[in-house]
């Protein structure tokens, strides 16, 4: 059993979907992050940075003691090596998969965050900030799209953790979609991601967990979103 300590954010989907696809057995525990529950002391001592998600694995590998995992990135590649599944074994279809990995961690998932804070939350709206972030994304999204003009996935050939890692970045924040139109292999891969029974397993935790899901955030959820020091 994995306890699964979840809120419907792209982060939080992208372990949604490795837990499906591999069928592992897990309980989710809804962490409210606009009520602050992500710096209570319990989340704390498994989550250190009071960020979503994190999980805790009562059967590790080793056969010890319940082990805390924290960083979705981090969480996909536990899991992929815990089950041998959606992680190439050879050297090179491995190596392709972390570098993808690590470019959705430290690029298209922070960018895209940023669009969407100054896009849609900021209460001022700088010009320079949203261009700044919008077209920076979309260049994201053009790496992609030439990436996915010579595969079928990030990795190569086969589904894996760096396409469950990027997937939930790309239809985040309302009409801020890609341009699909310009980006045509991008569009073949996120519909052949979308129409997997597990991406729709996943993704119907999200009006299980937070039915007010893209509504106004109140003035109580924009303090523990943005207004922590």
């Amino acid at each position: 059993m994995i306890d699964f300590h979840y809120w419907p954010t792209p982060n939080g989907h992208k372990v949604t979907l490795m837990l499906e696809e591999a069928g592992l057995e897990y309980r989710v525990l809804p962490v409210n992050i606009g009520a602050g529950d992500q710096f209570k002391p319990d989340f704390l001592a498994i989550s250190p940075n009071n960020k979503m998600p994190a999980i805790v694995d009562h059967a590790p590998a080793d056969g010890g003691a319940p082990l805390s995992v924290f960083e979705s990135g981090a969480i996909l590649l536990y899991l992929a090596e815990k089950t041998g599944r959606f992680l190439p074994a050879d050297l090179r279809g491995r190596t392709a998969a972390l570098e993808w990995l690590f470019w959705q961690m430290g690029g298209l998932g922070p960018m895209s965050g940023q669009m969407g804070h100054f896009a849609v939350y900021a209460p001022e709206k700088i010009p320079y900030a949203i261009d700044r972030y919008r077209n920076e994304v979309r260049r994201l999204h053009g790496v992609l799209d030439t990436r996915l003009a010579q595969h079928a996935y990030l990795a190569g050939e086969e589904y894996g953790i760096a396409d469950m890692a990027s997937y939930p970045w790309l239809e985040v924040y309302g009409d801020l979609k890609p341009d699909y139109a310009a980006f045509p292999h991008l569009r073949r891969w996120h519909d052949a991601i979308a129409a997997r029974p597990a991406t729709q397993r996943a993704y119907a935790l999200k009006e299980q967990v937070n039915p007010n899901a893209g509504k106004p955030l109140s003035d109580e959820e924009r303090r523990h979103l943005f207004g922590q020091k």
